[in-house]
């Protein structure tokens, strides 16, 4: 029961990605560890490999119908590595509850900007300068290093507010982005982390069927659409994050009553609507 139950989590997991471009890591680890039972350490070094293979497997058919940007994702990805690795260094001088609450802050920041009404991309896409690709992707990869986790939901809303791709674009460019960093970091674990390989491969193998489904029905829903779902789903892992590194009195709060996670919701939304204002301006 426990493996099964481990299996259709990963089916979703692989939906995500494929649907959505990102939620890999931060669906994941919690599925590993509370679900199968997997150490935390294990866990964080399996959802490297089923993230980065079900990224890679996600790519081909957002490939196929043209929907990544080859010269932008390698370029970005490879920033991306350098400015994880540099994150990682520095993570270790500053508290990871300070770190996971920053992180949430900064998602639900991210979710307002998705969510709020922005025309489409006038014409074609016109390739970024260089410098520009490089900065950006070093610059998500310092932050995504830092907190270990939610690279897709860094990168696609970074192809799209700072990169200029349509959402589905993203979508398909942000995998590409994410398989690389992925294996990059599994390459760092397998140096003092054991990880169960047939457990492994049997949620791989059915995160990476998810993410065929989830990649093919992200190209017949309105850009729009896709992107609105996407904010709304940063914006509720974000209250989840903040809500597990509040106080236990406050947590339990909170968690007791539908009530109490609308409330966290609410105060979450106007905090990230706030601070999207006063980057705007």
């Amino acid at each position: 029961m426990t493996l099964a139950l481990t299996l259709v989590a990963a089916l979703a997991v692989g939906a995500a990605l494929g649907l959505l471009g990102g939620g890999g890591s931060i669906l994941t680890v919690p599925i590993l560890v509370y679900v199968a039972g997997v150490d935390a350490k294990q866990a964080i070094a399996m959802s490297l490999f089923v993230v980065g293979a079900t990224s890679l497997a996600a790519v081909l058919p957002h490939a196929r119908a043209r929907r990544v940007r080859w010269r932008t994702g390698l370029l970005f990805g490879g920033a991306g590595m350098a400015g994880a690795y540099a994150g990682g260094r520095l993570a270790a001088v500053i508290p990871a509850g300070v770190l996971l609450a920053a992180f949430a802050l900064m998602m639900a920041v991210t979710a307002v900007a998705m969510l709020r009404d922005r025309p489409a991309p006038a014409g074609g896409h016109a390739d970024r300068p260089l410098l520009r690709i490089l900065a950006e992707g070093a610059t998500v990869g310092l932050v995504t290093g830092l907190v270990g986790a939610g690279g897709g939901f860094l990168v696609v809303p970074a192809l799209v507010l700072l990169g200029g791709l349509s959402m589905p674009v993203a979508v398909g460019t942000s995998l590409l982005v994410i398989a690389m960093k992925s294996f990059a970091g599994l390459a760092g674990y397998l140096a003092g982390v054991h990880i169960d390989w047939s457990l492994t491969l049997a949620v791989t193998g059915a995160a990476v069927l998810g993410s065929i489904a989830g990649s093919r029905l992200a190209g017949r829903i309105d850009p729009q659409r896709l992107r609105q779902a996407f904010g709304w789903f940063v914006l509720v892992m974000a209250a989840f994050v903040l809500t597990q590194e509040a106080p236990s009195s406050i947590r339990h709060a909170v968690l007791a009553t539908p009530a109490g996670w609308a409330a966290a919701a609410a105060l979450i939304t106007m905090a990230a609507a706030v601070c999207s204002r006063i980057c705007r301006t």
